[in-house]
């Protein structure tokens, strides 16, 4: 298989993008494509490459931020004109820039995603779909979540108009008319949606997928139900998918797959003989990958992906050999490259004229008795996402300026943990738990840094506020503060299967209380729920605890609430918050429970495994120091048993390992202690006063004990 080997080559930098905001124009065998992108300061430009620079043909500005940019042509036909999305409006131009549309949709909330399919146009905010026909709407879909993605099937290879969304709950939600036709369950929340190939794969009915979580899937969208075809896992815990193309950049006649992520990984798969994908490519880029096209844009011949990052950089990584080496210490840089050198030194020199004559404007409008400190806004692209693999929260902060530092504040015990590819310094001060501070930490960032990215675990049941103060590399200094908010069951994500089989506790709660205060309740406890209180009389929610596997079903309507789970911890949690809020807003609630003992012993078993494992690595790292200094004093280790020789060559592992997750034993000691104290509460014992006979079980680990220790103590 032949080597892929692509270089970067920048091309320009215009304002902050969105998702899906550049394309390609369709170009003619052996010509350059040119390019369109729009930004978030209403900017739609169209350029073409010349000599290596963007040379614009045309631009089109809107008072409102660009959110998405779409070709469009005849059904069937080559896709030549450009429609975008600004706040409600929709407007299209031709190739060669000249204004055709503007539709205003009069809808309430601005369009975040839109797709274009001859004379149809499928526009989505936040939770609302609508479908327009030249231009007159023909359907409207209200959707139980928010709307992250929209595609149409292609209707030259299809009779009905079979329109998909991408919901953030997990599934995608295919439509026929304004009807439902049925739910597809992804393994994350759905943020990007792709035909597969040129048409949707041979039948027209298969579309690529992206998570929020780093995970890619391809699903057929059959008539009356889907069927999975193959999906990517994400087991090194890259970024979120925001960006999916296909282009056959290998020059092998199959079109590859190229994904585009918020931690700036681009990938290229190729497929195998089973047509599942296989990496042939990854190069990491500093910024959110907000977009992906395949094509040829700079030279003829020489195939390239064109990128888009957050903070506008317009890039390509192509298959053209940038420089020409003449020995091994020898290289010859190109005419062209020689020119674009030139012409980016003359800029450079321009641009520091300007900034020195701006300057001594401002020293001096800064001396007068009238002037006013201008304070520069910026915008901060943020992400806090539960990751399931190790049951802790990514916090990802992006900005177009480089960040300077950012202070992280909590009035919750939450754990910082390491993140690989985080250069910044972190420093902690000292905290006071007792006036609600219960973190405080800086990271300074080295130079250029524009996107940081953290890791956070929190504890279940305890739950406030975190607070990020970001501040950029800017004169005068500034500063942004985000929020967010730690819930109750943080730990807990939304699952659309449930285990009736487990033994279960219940918990009902009845009283004179709406649909939308239980709503707004439970959403108040639990992660990824809808802001809305979704349509109907009676609303479920399936959760699975990312820690511990347990389940969580909620069932809720008007006057009652039942929640079942098969960890008592979750159930108590659950009713104390509920308890609280209902007692904030003066609602007096009927509580009754239902508490299967064998519950106990099943989440002892579930947390064993896990327990079992610590315990091992907290001793084998405990016995790395000792048997170094055996290993510098003996020349032969044959003596020592393999356990141990074993402990010696993986011990830099090991320790890594431990320093990840620093606080992880503590955690299982905590879960299992609260899961005794719960046990007994909920039969009117206090069993405080026993904990520390618990932990002295703990000292000595064994699951049968334990077990024994909880059905004896009372």
């Amino acid at each position: 298989m032949m080597e892929l080997n692509l270089s970067r080559v920048d091309y320009l930098q215009v304002g902050v993008t969105s998702q899906k905001s550049t394309k390609l124009f369709p170009g003619a065998v052996g010509k350059t494509q040119r390019i369109v992108v729009g930004d978030q300061d209403g900017l739609l430009q169209c350029l073409q490459m010349k000599k290596g620079d963007a040379q614009v043909i045309f631009k089109a500005v809107s008072p409102k931020g660009i959110t998405r940019v779409e070709l469009g042509g005849p059904v069937g036909g080559a896709r030549e004109r450009v429609f975008l999305s600004t706040g409600s409006e929709i407007k299209g131009f031709t190739k060669k820039g000249k204004n055709f549309l503007s539709f205003d949709t009069n809808l309430s909330e601005p369009i975040q995603s839109m797709f274009v399919e001859g004379a149809d146009l499928f526009t989505c905010g936040n939770y609302v779909y609508n479908h327009y026909k030249d231009c007159k709407d023909t359907n409207y879909f209200l959707s139980a979540d928010k709307i992250s993605d929209v595609l149409c099937l292609p209707m030259e290879k299809n009779d009905d108009i079979t329109p998909v969304l991408a919901c953030q709950d997990r599934v995608l939600r295919v439509l026929q008319d304004a009807e439902l036709l049925y739910e597809v369950e992804v393994p994350g929340p759905p943020v990007v949606l792709q035909l597969y190939g040129k048409e949707a794969g041979e039948e027209g009915n298969e579309i690529l997928y992206g998570t929020s979580d780093g995970r890619v899937g391809l699903v057929q969208i059959g008539r009356f139900a889907p069927s999975h075809r193959w999906e990517l896992p994400n087991e090194k815990r890259n970024g979120g998918v925001l960006s999916l193309d296909n282009f056959d950049i290998t020059a092998d006649g199959v079109l590859d797959l190229i994904v585009g992520r918020d931690d700036g990984l681009v990938e290229i798969y190729s497929y195998d003989e089973a047509e599942e994908p296989v990496q042939r490519f990854n190069h990491t880029l500093s910024e959110s990958v907000t977009s992906v096209q395949g094509g040829c844009v700079a030279t003829p011949g020489y195939d390239e992906i064109v990128c888009t990052t957050y903070a506008g950089w317009v890039l390509g990584l192509t298959s053209e050999q940038q420089t020409k080496g003449m020995g091994p210490s020898e290289v010859v840089i190109t005419a062209a490259a020689s020119s674009k050198i030139d012409s980016l030194k003359q800029e450079l020199d321009n641009l520091q004229v300007k900034v020195s004559s701006e300057r001594e404007k401002y020293q001096q409008s800064a001396g007068s008795k009238t002037a006013i400190s201008a304070v520069s806004g910026f915008n901060i692209n943020d992400k806090f996402v539960l990751n399931r693999e190790d049951a802790s929260y990514t916090l990802s902060l992006e900005l177009q300026l480089p960040i300077d530092n950012v202070l992280l504040q909590s009035d919750v015990p939450i754990d910082l943990l390491d993140v690989e590819k985080n250069s910044a310094v972190v420093s902690y001060s000292a905290c006071n738990p007792e006036e609600g501070n219960y973190l405080l930490a800086t990271y300074r960032c080295q130079a250029n840094t524009t996107r940081l990215e953290l890791k956070i675990r929190s504890i279940e049941g305890q739950y406030g506020t975190l607070q990020a103060y970001v501040t950029p590399r800017v004169q005068p200094k500034t500063c942004q503060v985000k929020q967010y908010n730690i819930k109750p069951l943080s730990l807990h994500q939304r699952t659309h299967v449930f285990d009736d089989n487990r033994p279960l506790n219940t918990v009902k709660l009845t009283g004179q209380f709406s649909l939308a205060e239980m709503h707004s309740w439970v959403s108040f406890c639990l992660p990824e729920l809808p802001e809305r209180t979704p349509p109907g009389e009676t609303i479920t929610f399936h959760f699975m605890s990312t820690f511990l596997d347990t389940l969580l079903e909620c069932v809720y309507s008007k006057g009652e609430a039942v929640f079942r789970s098969d960890n008592i911890s979750t159930i108590s949690i659950l009713k104390d918050v509920l308890t609280k809020e209902a007692t904030k807003k003066k609602i007096r609630l009927d509580i009754s429970y239902d508490i299967n003992d064998e519950s106990i012993a099943y989440t002892l078993n579930l947390i064993h495994p896990r327990l079992e494992y610590q315990l091992l690595l907290a001793k084998k790292v405990q016995l790395i120091d000792a048997l170094k200094e055996l290993q510098v004093h003996e020349e032969d280790l044959t003596f020592m048993s393999p356990e141990y020789r074993q402990i010696l060559e993986e011990a830099d592992a090991l320790q890594a390992e431990f320093k990840r997750q620093p606080c992880h034993l503590e955690r299982l000691y905590g879960m299992i202690t609260d899961l005794y104290i719960d046990k007994f509460k909920f039969k009117g014992v206090n069993v405080k006063g026993k904990v520390p006979a618990l932990l002295e079980v703990l000292d000595n680990y064994d699951l049968q004990t334990l077990v024994e220790f909880f059905n004896t103590s009372a």
